[in-house]
Parts: C-alpha cells; sequence; structure tokens
C-alpha cells in the first residue's frame, strides 16, 4: 500500500482540497467524489464512509479539512496503512503582523495601567 508522508504542526490546521488532494495522492476529481457534500444541506451530517469537511457558513466558502479527518479517512477507507499529514504555517501575511504589533501595543499598555 502507498505511504503518505507529510508533517503537522498543530491540529488545529485546516487544510483545503489542493492539499488533500496532494497528502491522499489523488485527482481534484476523486477528492470531491470522497467528499461528504450536498446541495440541498450545506453540512451533512458526519458520513464514516466519506471525507468530512468542516462547518461552513456559507455555499461559497470554500471546502476546508481537519488533518486528523484526512488521516482517518485515508486509514479507514482508502486503507493506506501508515498516514501521517503534515500542516505548515503559512508565512505571515500583512493583517497578521498589524495584529502582532496591535497585541504588543496593548500589552505595553496594560502594563502601563497595572503600574499605576
Amino acid at each position: 500500500m502507498e505511504n503518505i508522508d507529510s508533517n503537522i504542526s498543530s491540529s488545529e490546521e485546516l487544510v483545503g482540497i489542493d492539499e488533500v488532494q496532494k497528502f491522499l495522492n489523488r485527482s481534484r476529481a476523486s477528492v470531491y467524489r470522497y467528499t461528504n457534500t450536498d446541495l440541498r444541506n450545506l453540512n451533512p451530517s458526519f458520513n464514516p464512509r466519506k471525507l468530512n469537511p468542516e462547518y461552513r457558513t456559507d455555499q461559497k466558502e470554500p471546502l476546508r479539512f481537519h488533518p486528523n479527518e484526512i488521516a482517518r479517512f485515508a486509514k479507514d477507507i482508502l486503507r493506506i496503512k501508515e498516514v501521517t499529514v503534515e500542516v505548515f504555517n503559512s508565512p505571515s501575511s500583512a493583517a497578521q503582523n498589524t495584529l502582532s504589533q496591535i497585541l504588543e501595543e496593548l500589552k505595553s499598555i496594560r502594563s502601563l495601567l497595572e503600574k499605576n
């Protein structure tokens, strides 16, 4: 059987269809066929025979998957013996940098207030 080798840095990171395609070594069309989706129901109930995406609030939101769900699907359904899914942190964006600066400023304000 196949062995998927990838790194998991944080179990809280969600991945998109492209990453799932790479992890499972399957075509994009296959990944969509495996996915538990329904045109009439935005968030169908858990299906153990399908790849279950995370909760969405809008039909236009991209499908996102938890690494543990990808690993479960690969082991239980695709019968891949060894599964490791790696998620790397994305490079800092301008928004993340701004939020970090705001956090630092708030921390300095808090420390000044605590001194007084």
